[in-house]
């Protein structure tokens, strides 16, 4: 074999027992011939690949100059059989056990300063090769079927090992100009650790821009020349400006060196249509190349002993059939002892994402592989810890983007981070846990834009961790998105052994990726989450696998359920916690959020549901919020701005502040309407300023439009409308909002004292759903009524009798209606003071107590109408058809005469007349009427506008059960439902 090499005609002479003579010329690569050598001067060899024409190759010969490398083969005497590179040299030999069959295949070699053979021998018998080279020692690796014997003939400097190491790595964001590559420089030298290995990813957006360029080549597109001269002007820039003198000379060189090999490169694909894998990876790497030179450079500066690590030269994977690489742990520590030997540094900068396959050929560790590059080195090492540096904070406890109150967690285990990555948490190259839970090693998740952050450590916690035991069972939740349902089902599936085998191995065959399964213990169905993108693939393939059992019978059916997502709940603790399942479930629930599947292992370590794909981030909202991972966040509407409204908003605005601070309760507005206009806000509507706002930026009010906007905020996952209206039409909505799953709360009594059907139907609703619809403010305002009833009967007492002053307008006037004070003369103080409504007759004609007592009846069980209670009007009958209220005062005077009789009756007897309403529960009735009690009654000692209710039941049959306090009032009422609108946040998570 006669191979030609350098300016003059210097040969490499191969003689194999006089068996086989090849003669070969190494060509630059022109054409779209197989790549061959690109020769650029004599022993510093730069080429991308090379191949042999004829059926002989050489395959993988290590030579440095000067260098002290370890052979990899049998040193045996010479003989006249050599191997010849330029003049006389040292000899090294490499004994064959067979005869070299040769066979054509394609070679790599790609680093700067060291060339990179291969040679593959294999055959049978026995053969003896001698390599000459001037002052180069070399090292040899062949592939042969038969195993070879290695000896060492050269000391090497053994590599230490242990917490003197830590490992670093830093993002493309961390190094993304040279600015940022000065900081990383900074950390590094900061760090006082004995030894570092930092590892380092392609410089921001320049491995996507590597990426491109392979598809512009691969499409013939030729902008992929500007695209590469681009890719060259970033780092010719970016090392311009932190670096001078021989270094900028130096990396310039070598730079355009790679840039130019990439051309041609680029080329053979442009002119053949297709790269293949190994061609990618090789174009894509150079990225980590780059930066890693520039980092060592820049430490180099500062004095301090620093080099730069090609890790394909190191890292050592096999590539699998599902788009991963599993590392060659044994391969790679003998490879990283032997450059270490030559290249002994405390500071050593390493590329991220690159690797070598054992032939070496390129590699990658595959999208975001920095951080299993930075795992791995920190194993071989046995380091201290490995940090990860990159542009948050730590580990979030849910998607900050999706979830505003996420948290920073301060500590994860191994498991956690494994599961939060495999659900596709911001957290790590999911097989990166791996490598460092082999040696117990802590990844720390930190920020290079902040320092003072302590960020996310992941280690093995101690059982008795005593913090961890305080915190909550779940960590984190995450999502994946753009998922289909698979369900198959049938009654033939149960007992029939290997149903699940033939399914699974159906879409193993496809080609796609199961992301959770989930089966019934009858075996009746199995259904399972695919990529939206490979289900029509997927199901296609079902049904064609099982069409004699669909058409049988055996199977009823394959159903595709699109638009999915993922949710899933982990944390270590959840497996010795109890109720956790329950609690989620709850607050999905609570969240009207339906769950189409449910999948759990036995660790426990996660819980996953599958659910509609519109409410992924509702969903999550709603359980991080459960978790007390987040403040209990409510959307809130508010109808009706007038008195009672704008109290309320009032109150909202001077609270807000004390309940997310220490209740974790937010509440916020992100709507107001009134019967003309309406105010909107994607994020809550500054209520300092809500009146000028709704002013100003007040638009045309739609209740339907009011609605859509504050329910369809999915960043909230709970919705509740506040109606402070009296408006029967507003209430008629409320049915409508439940079974949408928003929440209603209200003052108005219009829907539940109106018609008996339109009630049940609303209430029968509220049972069966996990929305929430409360009313406490329509009875006494501000006092617990409707709560003590409900704690009454729910605690299985038997209500009797329900009698009370309801009204505060009324409660006053006839408190005030004493001596020889006229009823009307009572009636126009209480008026100008605003205890009645502006027409008087509202308050006189006893509807609204009547409404008061329709709902406590209904309440109690008994189905009353308005229209069957008896009530008492204190309009006289001639001016119920007054046009004014004017007209109505005026002539009220005229009927003075008939209260006051009987006024006086009643204080003749000891006695006092009160307006009150009763509700009989032995005889099924109400009634609203003005009754006489005797002064030592608790009715007849009111004063003012209290309220006051008597509860009699079976329990308090002799002393009945008594409510007092202010029933009337915009304050009094707007505190009302300010209290049910903190029961619901109670409810739906917050801190009772």
């Amino acid at each position: 074999m006669l191979v030609h090499v350098g300016h003059s005609r210097e040969q490499c002479i191969v003689t194999e027992n006089m068996h086989y003579q090849v003669e070969l010329t190494l060509k630059p690569l022109t054409s779209i011939q197989t790549p061959r050598a690109t020769v650029k001067k004599p022993y510093n060899f730069s080429f991308p690949f090379f191949a042999a024409t004829s059926p002989g190759i050489l395959h993988c010969v290590y030579a440095t100059k000067m260098a002290t490398l370890k052979p990899s083969f049998a040193v045996a005497p010479p003989n006249t059989n050599p191997i010849r590179f330029g003049c006389f040299a040292p000899q090294c030999f490499v004994r064959v056990p067979k005869p070299p069959s040769f066979h054509r295949r394609f070679v790599s070699t790609t680093s700067l300063a060291l060339p990179r053979f291969q040679r593959t021998i294999r055959g049978g018998g026995g053969s003896l090769i001698r390599c000459e080279l001037p002052d180069f020692h070399l090292s040899a690796t062949a592939t042969t079927v038969a195993d070879l014997s290695t000896e060492s003939t050269v000391d090497q400097t053994q590599i230490p090992k242990g917490e003197m190491w830590s490992v670093h790595k830093f993002g493309g964001t961390c190094v993304g100009n040279s600015q940022r590559i000065r900081n990383v420089a900074e950390v590094i030298i900061n760090d006082n650790s004995e030894r570092k290995l930092v590892v380092v990813s392609a410089m921001s957006k320049v491995t996507d821009m590597m990426y491109d360029l392979i598809r512009k080549a691969q499409s013939r597109d030729d902008s992929y020349l500007s695209a590469l001269e681009a890719v060259l002007e970033k780092h010719r820039l970016t090392a311009r400006d932190l670096l001078d003198g021989d270094d900028l000379a130096s990396f310039l060189s070598h730079l355009h060196n790679d840039i130019s090999n990439l051309k041609a490169m680029l080329r053979a694909i442009y002119i053949a249509g297709h790269a293949s894998e190994s061609f990618s990876d090789f174009v894509a790497g150079h990225g980590e190349l780059w930066s890693a030179q520039m980092l060592s450079f820049v430490v180099r500066k500062t004095g301090l002993e620093c080099k730069w690590m090609d890790t394909r030269e190191v890292l050592i994977v096999n590539p699998t059939s599902s788009n991963q690489v599993d590392p060659d742990f044994d391969l790679s520590e003998r490879r990283l002892e032997k450059w270490f030997s030559s290249n002994p540094s405390k500071i050593i900068i390493a590329t991220g994402f690159i690797a070598s396959t054992p032939q070496n050929i390129p590699t990658t560790l595959k999208r975001d592989g920095s951080d299993f590059s930075a795992a791995i080195m920190g194993a071989l090492l046995r380091a201290r810890q490995v940090t990860i540096w990159t542009d948050v904070d730590g580990v979030y406890s849910a998607d900050p983007r999706k979830v505003n109150e996420a948290v920073i967690l301060k500590t994860l285990s191994y498991q956690e981070a494994w599961e939060m990555s495999y659900f596709g948490a911001n957290v790590l190259h999911p097989r990166t846990i791996i490598p460092v839970m082999r040696y117990n090693i802590p990844i720390v998740i930190r920020n290079i834009f902040n320092l003072s952050a302590p960020g996310t450590v992941i280690c093995q916690p101690p059982e008795d961790d005593y913090e961890l035991n305080l915190t909550t069972p779940v960590k984190g939740f995450a999502t994946i998105d753009n998922l289909a349902l698979i369900n198959v089902e049938g009654t033939g599936m149960a007992g029939v052994p290997g149903t699940a085998s033939d399914i699974f191995g159906t879409v193993k065959d496809v080609g796609a990726n199961v992301i959770m399964i989930s089966q019934a213990s009858s075996e009746h169905s199995v259904c399972f989450a695919v990529p939206e993108k490979e289900v029509n693939a997927v199901s296609e393939a079902l049904r064609s696998r099982f069409s004699e059992a669909l058409q049988a019978g055996r199977l009823s059916q394959i159903e595709v359920i699109p638009n999915c997502s993922i949710l899933a709940a982990v944390g270590q603790k959840m497996a010795s916690t109890p109720g956790v399942s329950c609690t989620l479930f709850s607050a999905l629930a609570k969240a009207n959020i339906n769950v189409r599947a449910i999948s759990q292992g036995c660790s426990e370590y996660n819980v996953t549901v599958v659910i509609k794909r519109e409410d992924s981030v509702k969903a999550l909202r709603a359980v991080h919020s459960r978790f007390f991972l987040s403040r209990t966040t409510l959307a809130m509407g508010i109808v009706g701005p007038g008195l009672i409204g704008a109290t309320l908003l009032d109150q909202l605005r001077d609270q807000a502040a004390v309940l997310k601070q220490e209740f974790n309760i937010d509440l916020r507005v992100l709507g107001i309407t009134g019967s003309k206009s309406m105010l909107l806000s994607e994020i809550g509507i500054d209520l300092s300023r809500w009146r000028e706002l709704l002013n100003e930026k007040g638009t045309e009010a739609n209740l339907d439009k009011f609605t859509q906007q504050v329910h369809g905020n999915h960043f909230i996952p709970n919705t509740v409308l506040v109606d402070c209206t009296a408006d029967s039409a507003i209430a008629s909505h409320y049915y409508d909002w439940l079974r949408k799953g928003i929440h209603v709360i209200t003052p108005n009594k219009k829907a539940n004292s109106g018609p008996l059907d339109q009630y049940l139907k609303l209430r029968d609703l509220q049972r069966k759903s996990y929305t929430h619809y409360f009313y406490e403010a329509t009875v006494g305002a501000g006092l617990p009524i409707i709560s003590t009833l409900r704690g009454l009967l729910e605690t299985g007492d038997k209500i009797l009798r329900i009698e009370g002053i309801f009204s505060g307008t009324l409660s006053y006037l006839f408190n005030t209606f004493v001596g020889d004070r006229s009823f009307s003369e009572v009636v126009a103080e209480a008026k100008d003071a605003g205890f009645t409504e502006p027409d008087p007759r509202d308050d006189l004609s006893g509807t609204d107590v009547a409404r008061k007592v329709i709902i406590l009846a209904r309440e109690s069980g008994l189905k009353l109408d308005l229209a069957d209670l008896p009530i008492r009007s204190l309009v006289p009958e001639p001016l119920k058809g007054c046009a004014s209220a004017e007209e109505f005062m005026e002539k009220l005077p005229q009927y003075d005469d008939d209260l006051a009789k009987e006024r006086l009756e009643a204080e003749n007897s000891g006695e006092v007349l009160r307006y009150v309403g009763v509700v009989d529960a032995i005889n099924q009735t109400g009634t609203v009427e003005l009754r006489r009690y005797k002064q030592e009654h608790p009715f007849a000692q009111l004063s003012g506008s209290d309220n006051i209710i008597a509860f009699t039941t079976t329990r308090y049959k002799d002393h009945p059960l008594i409510v007092r306090g202010p029933g009337a009032g915009a304050q009094v009422t707007a505190g009302g439902i300010f209290s049910d609108i903190l029961r619901l946040a109670s409810y739906l998570g917050a801190p009772s």
